[in-house]
């Protein structure tokens, strides 16, 4: 369809879908000659006082000459957008460079007016601020720095996209127009409105699909059994609030129902709006139901039908083509090969799955790939004792399957501001946008806690996503920097989630534990430490403990300033004065009313209705969750975890999401008749390790109310660090720098890397030995012996120039000639702690900083620490303490400490350089000895490349297909 133009082919680049402020999706791409039908079938649809806004004057009817102009574009100094919904026109945005003289210019006037057109019925979607967004981007990338408009004062909807979008502006009247003009390059307030509007457009997407007003399962079989027929069923049972449709085109022309549905052969014959469609039909099927649902106006479909992109190369291409076809029409898609969604929430009852019952309502929203993990999830929270004890409730669920189209990442926007979910949980088999989640969650967590389990596998199925090159664990890391309660199991996923949907966040980690079995209490008590609590010696209360002593023993710990959280174990007892499982779950329950801002857990054995007994609640209860309580007395000085991150930014204009309202109030949470329900475990160590993420989760919401700075250093040279850079790109596409450009490029940013003199022979060597001054370091720096110390390739503390010349001379009889082991000469570092400090840039999740101590711990042991950049000065020195060899630093078995301040500089300084400058692809700095007193860097290396597109950074758009 699309044809060359006069001076540069077609940008495809340019093409996008995007989702509009009420949810559906338009796509965006240039106007080609091709358009011209199209073009003047929309003008003659807009009203005559849009056209009026737009020209200036009556203007009834585009000429010829004028559909020629705003279709015939060169691309660079003429281009025109449009934005589609059904191939048909619905907007068009165009910008024409100028000159000075405001007449039309080419490069290198930077300059260019910009001109917007709606149409009537689609006003109000929130189309011309996307356009604006993505015409901002071409013009970005055609070397046009400015744009400026010229609008009717009367025109306030226009004027609004202007002043809204966050740029820098200058406005002006003149001659009856306001005249406005603004710099395109994105600023704080810019990306905080456009990350705003994103937030707000999927949340609304993924909400038209779990609260439609209408339901069509289209594939309903006349008789009972089939997929179809199933999904019927498991609407009709949940008691659906809104309007159902059965449709089958083998229907008879005189059924009229199924199982009481109304029953149609196509949705076409449906009379009224369909929200959401249910595709059970076989996977050939589906494109011409698709275009029916389409056609007929469907906000949103469910394709359950499998053969797409997990079967294979033809299954990605029909995939791909679903998603192109469905997006075509503004319809978004959970699946295909999905399980289905489900909806808790009184006004809504949706059911809209393959599980053949309805969740108990709840406040844990669900969101899998896996349709034989959504399974599980659901059963164990539904199930009252085994696997999972107690009884909790979902208040929505998605099973995207392929995530085609809607990903976690819309669910996680959605959850954001949902005020019937307070947590969280996710089974991720992969996460495509890896940089956008992270964002994405980080602004969650502050709100409410995400309980992720990570898969390790490929990106998305056909999808156009780059796939990160970080470990896993390094992944897993830059999660939990992000405030992501990172578990392993499904197991461990559920028990957090229980843990946190039903207690207040612990102000610490110290642990109370008191019960009636010794045994149990030790237990407990050992397995807290192994997962870094810090237990109180447990209280035991004998076996004949009545449920009068529980409940006693119970008031005492929670009144107890010295403990953050309350661990019962109970094992069976025998004897008269033996509580009942419902009299000692009444007994708990009764104190934690008393005293509930303190979170309490049960360890059991045996014991299942006790589990049942404390969840006697048929849901978890509505409740707000309160920000991160303080840290007790006592522990304020504790190193911060691990996964201490920045905290989410504060919105820099109106148009920023407002916090949920589950993170204002303080309320406990209790269930409707005000039961408080406390979750119980089968085991110690999950019990453990579920309070250690919520101990954790909870000292990351403190820290990220503080989360530091990223300081300015005066004496960085980053115009000269770009001119250095701008100058050796110039030269390939990408390369490692040499051993003096390195030192030049660091040196610009206040790091100073050791010299290293070459020693092809033992007289060079000496030489430079001598202009160094002794003692002095021998080493090799062939690849297979660099940093090798283990291998004998580094001597040290040479003293004179015999040492010296023995030294050579060893080295050359163990590896060979001075070109096998390329030797250098290197002064003396003062003793200290060899450390290792890198940097890379990964496509898909950004620049990470990571920070380990040099040698085995760090390659073998894999004991790295990372960070996303930039880095602040609290996060700096939470990365040097999160590593489990950081005692080293800190003064090991009466070793002198090194200078910490000093090292989190270096780490500050490395972080600046690889933020201000996207073309550094990789720093490594190996080894960093941090001495008492300073810190040398012996050995660095720099990889420059072309720096990677930045798609958080441009305008909104969803994953390619």
């Amino acid at each position: 369809m699309q044809s060359a133009s006069d001076r540069h082919e077609y940008p495809a680049h340019w093409e996008a879908d995007v989702v509009l402020r009420d949810g559906g999706t338009a796509r965006v791409r240039p106007i080609t000659v091709d358009d011209a039908d199209r073009l003047v079938s929309f003008y003659e649809q807009v009203s005559d006082e849009s056209k009026y806004y737009r020209f200036f004057a009556p203007y009834p009817r585009l000429s010829a000459k004028d559909v020629r102009r705003f279709t015939h574009h060169d691309f660079v100094d003429r281009v025109g957008l449009a934005a589609t919904v059904g191939g048909e026109f619905i907007a068009t945005v165009r910008y024409d460079r100028i000159g000075g003289d405001g007449m039309p210019a080419s490069a290198p006037a930077d300059e260019a007016e910009v001109a917007f057109l709606v149409q009537d019925a689609h006003q109000g979607r929130g189309v011309a601020s996307a356009l604006l967004e993505h015409i901002a981007a071409v013009a970005r990338e055609r070397g046009i720095r400015r744009f400026a408009a010229e609008v009717l004062p009367a025109n306030n909807k226009m004027i609004k996209v202007f002043t809204d979008a966050g740029y820098t502006q200058k406005r002006s009247f003149e001659d009856g127009v306001v005249r406005l003009e603004f710099d395109l390059e994105p600023t704080e307030r810019s990306m905080a409105v456009q990350r705003a509007r994103e937030q707000r457009a999927e949340a609304h997407s993924v909400r038209r699909l779990l609260a439609p007003g209408s339901v069509a399962v289209v594939g309903v079989g006349r008789a009972p059994g089939g997929v179809g027929r199933s999904v019927l069923g498991n609407l009709r049972e949940a008691g659906f609030a809104g309007s159902l449709y059965a449709v089958n085109k083998a229907f008879p022309a005189d059924l009229k129902d199924v199982d009481g549905v109304p029953a149609l052969r196509s949705v076409r014959d449906i009379d009224g709006p369909v929200d959401l469609a249910v595709l059970a039909v076989p996977a050939e099927r589906v494109p011409d139901v698709v275009t029916e649902c389409g056609e007929h106006g469907v906000q949103g479909l469910v394709v359950l039908a499998a053969g797409y992109a997990e079967s294979g190369p033809e299954g990605r291409h029909r995939q791909r083509e679903l998603v192109r076809r469905a997006r075509a029409y503004g319809m978004r898609i959970i699946g295909p090969n999905a399980f289905g969604v489900i909806n808790t929430a009184p006004g809504v009852r949706l059911n809209a799955s393959l599980a053949p019952e309805m969740p108990r309502p709840g406040r844990i929203g669900l969101f899998t790939q896996s349709g034989a993990i959504g399974v599980a999830l659901l059963s164990r929270l539904h199930r009252r004792g085994g696997g999972v004890t107690g009884v909790t409730g979902v208040s929505t669920f998605v099973s995207s399957g392929n995530r085609a189209d809607v990903s976690g990442n819309d669910v996680v926007q959605y959850w954001y501001d949902d005020p019937d979910t307070d947590v969280a949980l996710m089974y991720l088999e992969t996460i495509g946008n890896a940089r956008k989640f992270t964002r994405l969650a980080r602004r969650t967590a502050a709100a409410k806690p995400l309980v992720v389990v990570q898969g390790a596998g490929s990106a998305p199925q056909g999808h156009a996503v780059q796939a990160t090159r970080l470990p896993h664990a390094t992944v897993s890391a830059l999660l939990r920097q992000a405030g992501v309660i990172r578990v392993d199991t499904v197991t461990e996923l559920v028990d957090a989630g229980l843990l946190l949907a039903r207690q207040p966040l612990p102000r610490g980690p110290r642990v109370a534990i008191l019960g009636n079995s010794e045994s149990l209490g030790l237990l407990t008590y050992d397995a807290c430490l192994s997962e870094g609590l810090r237990p109180l010696p447990p209280l035991d209360l004998t076996t004949e403990a009545s449920a009068e002593d529980f409940h006693a023993a119970l008031t005492r710990a929670l009144a107890d300033e010295t403990s953050d959280t309350v661990v019962v174990t109970a094992i069976p007892a025998i004897g008269e004065a033996s509580p009942t499982d419902a009299e000692l779950a009444q007994a708990l329950r009764t104190a934690v009313a008393a005293r509930p801002a303190k979170p309490v857990l049960v360890v059991h054995v045996e014991l299942g209705g006790l589990a049942e007994a404390l969840s006697a609640a048929t849901s978890t209860a509505p409740r707000a969750r309160p920000a991160a309580p303080p840290p007790a007395a006592g522990t304020a000085s504790d190193p911060a975890p691990a996964s201490a991150a920045q905290a989410p930014e504060a919105p820099a204009s109106s148009e920023a999401p407002e916090a949920p309202a589950t993170a204002e109030a303080s309320a406990s949470p209790e269930a409707p008749d005000g039961t408080h329900l406390i979750p119980a475990y089968p085991a110690a160590e999950r019990a453990a390790r579920a309070l250690a993420e919520a101990v954790g989760y909870a000292q990351w919401r403190r820290d990220a109310a503080d989360p530091g700075k990223v300081p300015e250093f005066e004496d960085i040279d980053e115009k000269g660090a770009a001119d250095l850079i701008g100058g050796l790109l110039a030269r390939g596409q990408g390369l490692t720098l040499g051993t003096d450009a390195t030192r030049d490029l660091l040196g610009r940013y206040g790091v100073t890397v050791r010299a290293a003199c070459p020693a092809p022979t033992p007289d060079h060597a000496a030489r430079a030995a001598r202009d160094l001054g002794y003692p002095v370091a021998l080493k090799a720096t062939a690849p297979h012996l660099r940093h090798r110390a283990d291998l004998g390739g580094v001597r040290l503390d040479l003293a004179d120039e015999e040492q010296l010349r023995r030294a050579y001379a060893e080295l050359a009889d163990l590896f060979g000639t001075a070109h096998e082991v390329r030797p250098v000469v290197q002064a003396m570092a003062p003793r200290g702690v060899d450390t290792v400090v890198r940097a890379v840039v990964d496509p898909a999740a950004g620049a990470v900083l990571s920070f380990g101590l040099a040698g085995a711990a760090s390659q073998l042991l894999g004991d790295m620490a990372h960070r996303l950049v930039p880095v602040t000065d609290r996060e700096a020195a939470s990365v040097i303490r999160s590593v489990r060899t950081a005692p080293l630093l800190f003064g090991w078995r009466g070793s002198t400490p090194v200078d910490t301040p000093a090292l989190e500089e270096l780490l500050l300084r490395i972080s600046r350089l690889v933020d201000d400058h996207p073309e550094v692809a990789a720093v490594t700095l190996e080894p960093v000895v941090v001495a008492p007193h300073g810190l040398t860097v012996l050995g660095a290396s720099v990889r420059l490349a072309p720096p990677p597109a930045r798609d958080d950074l441009g305008p909104r758009t969803l994953p390619a297909y």
